[in-house]
């Protein structure tokens, strides 16, 4: 069983959201009564009100899996769910806010009867002030109706649209599917920080949003950094208004040699940071945090990490599991799958077309693996799917902005969504709009539209290939000028680039290769199957080294790290059972590649 021990000063075991802790809150997962709605009567007869004679649920767990209790996998377009829980004594005086780490798709809330409010997205996360809505001293009742479908314009990702599964469509997700809580706080509170490293001028930036704060406040901000346990700075501003900037210098001699202080897969280096709002003499918050310095840029070709370059060998992530599908079962279960990376000689993953859970991202961060950032497609284009993607990409990089492991975003995949984005102006646009938004929010990390082909604007020319040999794939790639302005080698019918649009010197990844499945496993793979061990590793061997000895790439994907339902590809089962050596992937993972890139 892996073991959970703590990594950062504020960590707190499930915990949530690990970069922004406080001590007084409430894991509301658990049993709650469920009822299908497929007649679409709860509104009327008022289920707020007067919930119906109800089946449990096991929460976060959706009713089509096995963890939830239920095990359902038709569609049900509405479903309800109600909790009864007392009010902690800790929450007198205090706010009381309610969270979802995330709900599939669109989620209204009643709290003892009255609204507090609705949320669409089944990716990002919400919360609803709900203070005034509760009574103390009795149990209080959370209701929540959700609604979903098979819309393709809302992102779906993986999800199925029809009613069975198909090729890489997966049974639907419907209803809260993460962490639901609790948490006590003042009126007057910090309400976000976004904190930026800037590696090079050995600064950290912070941004504070301010909740009860106007500028006749007197208030005082503490803010105290530490790294490895030792004092690094502390220091005091006064806030009279909503927002403020802030900055502090980390990288000095009391943390040893700068370079050691930093952020990288080989030393994950995290500064704890601490922030604490008084009023007066009184506390009014007191939030637990943690950063890394770390710097991503491109140059010459090259993504560099911290000035240097960088090879990414990275493999790619769905964030499945068979009995609870794109819930994590537990903590334990997301520090082993990101273990059983490392084993097996990856420095980094691509979660693909889909929003992790924060713990996810936290043990990435502690243990130093690169995550690309991906977002789940719809799969059609018109006004609406653009309004539904815009919002939910845009609540999804500002909750995930923080976190040091996060070192690409990506919002398109192999022109889901987009299909006609190859010579479309209206989608082309679209995806230029959400890389432009995308860097105004972030200007310091590379965006990448749209992964594996067709791109317009993006910092990485990705491609993906599922080759079969190594001898095919270096007759292929010998070239590089062929490559980037020719047709795709693996789908004969798209380009690296979009109509209109050109290569303009960006770093050459190949985000996605392999796909091996054995021939004795029901479900598919990418190519043909192989009969054993032996030969899976030779093929495996011979593509990721053909990869490895081209000079102008600057890594690979490799797909992937589990089976999933009926795609047989990975290199685990489903259960995280290994189907060939680990150390054996390993080998061929570290070995040296082609020039100066550090392993």
């Amino acid at each position: 069983m892996t073991t959970v021990t703590a990594s950062t000063k504020f960590y707190i075991k499930n915990y949530p959201r690990p970069q922004f802790t406080r001590k007084e809150w409430l894991d509301l997962n658990g049993v709650w009564d469920f009822c299908f709605d497929d007649s679409k009567v709860g509104d009327a007869q008022r289920w707020m009100d007067r919930f119906p004679t109800a089946r449990k649920i096991v929460v976060p767990f959706t009713y089509e899996t096995k963890a939830s209790g239920i095990d359902d996998q038709e569609v049900h377009s509405q479903v309800w769910y109600r909790k009864n829980w007392m009010l902690a004594p800790e929450s007198e005086g205090k706010r009381t806010i309610l969270h979802f780490e995330g709900v599939d798709y669109k989620a209204t809330c009643w709290v003892n009867g009255r609204w507090v409010g609705e949320h669409e997205g089944g990716y990002a996360r919400f919360s609803f002030d709900i203070t005034d809505s509760l009574v103390q001293g009795a149990e209080n009742e959370i209701v929540l109706k959700v609604e979903d479908g098979h819309s393709p314009m809302q992102p779906r990702g993986k999800q199925r649209y029809s009613g069975h599964n198909f090729e890489t469509s997966y049974v639907q997700t419907t209803g809260i599917w993460k962490t639901v809580w609790l948490e006590y706080v003042g009126q007057t509170r910090i309400e976000s920080v976004k904190i930026t490293p800037e590696i090079d001028r050995h600064m950290v930036r912070f941004d504070f949003r301010m909740h009860g704060v106007d500028d006749k406040s007197n208030l005082r901000l503490e803010v105290e950094i530490t790294f490895k346990g030792r004092p690094v700075t502390i220091w005091s501003l006064s806030v009279n208004r909503s927002q403020l900037t802030a900055e502090a210098s980390v990288l000095h001699e009391t943390n040893g040699p700068w370079l050691e202080s930093m952020w990288t897969p080989e030393r994950p280096n995290l500064f704890d940071v601490e922030f604490v709002l008084y009023d007066g003499e009184e506390e009014a918050d007191r939030v637990g945090s943690y950063f890394g310095m770390r710097k991503i840029s491109i140059k010459e070709g090259q993504i560099l990490l911290n000035n240097y370059p960088l090879y990414q060998r990275l493999i790619l992530d769905q964030g499945y599991w068979p009995e609870s599908q794109l819930t994590p079962p537990s903590e334990e279960a997301i520090i082993k799958d990101i273990d059983l990376i490392l084993e097996m000689g990856y420095n980094g993953l691509r979660k693909h077309m889909k929003v992790e859970d924060a713990r996810f991202l936290y043990w990435c961060d502690v243990k130093g693996v690169l995550v690309w950032s991906e977002m789940a497609a719809t799969y059609e284009f018109n006004d609406e799917a653009v309004e539904r993607f815009t919002k939910e990409w845009l609540e999804v990089v500002q909750q995930q902005y923080n976190h040091p492991c996060i070192i690409t975003w990506v919002p398109f995949n192999e022109s889901w969504g987009i299909v006609n984005v190859g010579h479309d102006v209206r989608q082309q646009k679209f995806t230029e709009g959400i890389y432009h938004l995308t860097k105004a929010f972030d200007p310091y990390r590379p965006v990448i539209t749209n992964d594996g082909w067709e791109h317009t604007v993006s910092d990485i020319l990705t491609l993906h290939d599922y080759v079969e040999r190594g001898e095919d794939f270096l007759e292929t790639y010998k070239d590089k000028d062929s490559i980037t302005g020719g047709r795709s080698a693996f789908n004969e019918w798209k380009f690296p680039f979009a109509n209109g649009y050109s290569y303009q010197g960006q770093p050459v990844i190949i985000s996605e290769y392999g796909g091996i499945a054995f021939r004795t496993e029901s479900g598919w793979g990418y190519g043909n199957q192989v009969d054993s061990e032996e030969a899976f590793l030779e093929r495996f061997g011979s593509i990721t080294g053909a990869i490895q000895a081209i000079p102008f790439i600057a890594g690979y994907c490799f797909t992937q790290i589990t089976d999933v339902q009926e795609e047989v590809n990975g290199l685990l089962t489903e259960d995280r059972e290994p189907k060939v050596s680990l150390d054996k992937v390993r080998e061929v993972n570290s070995r040296r590649v082609h020039h100066i890139y550090r392993d």
